[in-house]
């Protein structure tokens, strides 16, 4: 991270071809951008032991990819990943996540869209999306959707919380199902 630090610095001191700062437009860098440099090192610094992060271009921090690789609960062995994508108006709006993987989850549906209250923009409840929210928040959310924040009281995937209530064994087996599947596809 130090490098892209430096990168960012240089390419609003230096000049291209020895041109004078004058007679260039000096790039400007966003506000996200000058977040995400101290962030994105925070967040892997702070990283659950259950998830790493991928970026595809290392230059580029507002996307990356999440794996969550639970180690205990319903979803023990399955290996889980979350696209984020942090747009422009970050830090006022929060990441836009998608889970990539298919799996048999009450807050996450078969279109990978995902109810978690910290990812919402406004939410009923006090812990919705604010300013003061950190990337390293986005994903400690993430990987408890499997532990502690499974929800299925107020579900995404409705059928999904209704076989839980109604045979907790077929549940079980269906999750299993989607696991083996997704771990065919590895």
């Amino acid at each position: 991270m130090i490098t892209l630090n430096r990168k960012l610095k240089k390419d609003v001191t230096e000049p291209p071809n020895g041109l004078p700062t004058d007679s260039i437009s000096v790039r400007r860098i966003s506000v996200r951008d000058k977040l995400l440099v101290k962030e994105v090192q925070e967040m892997t610094e702070n990283l659950p032991l259950t998830c790493s992060v991928y970026f595809g271009n290392p230059d580029i921090l507002s996307e990356f990819t999440l794996t969550v690789c639970p180690d205990e609960g319903l979803w023990q062995g399955g290996k889980f990943k979350f696209e984020v994508l942090v747009t422009e108006d970050y830090n006022m709006a929060p990441p836009k996540v998608k889970c990539l993987t298919r799996l048999w989850h009450p807050n996450i549906n078969v279109d990978g869209d995902i109810c978690l209250s910290l990812l919402r923009q406004t939410s009923i409840d006090e812990h919705g999306w604010a300013p003061t929210r950190r990337l390293k928040d986005v994903v400690w959310g993430l990987n408890s959707l499997f532990t502690d924040l499974l929800n299925f009281d107020d579900p995404l995937n409705i059928e999904a919380a209704q076989m839980y209530k109604k045979d907790k064994i077929e549940f079980q087996a269906k999750v299993q199902e989607y696991i083996a599947v997704s771990k065919d596809k590895r």
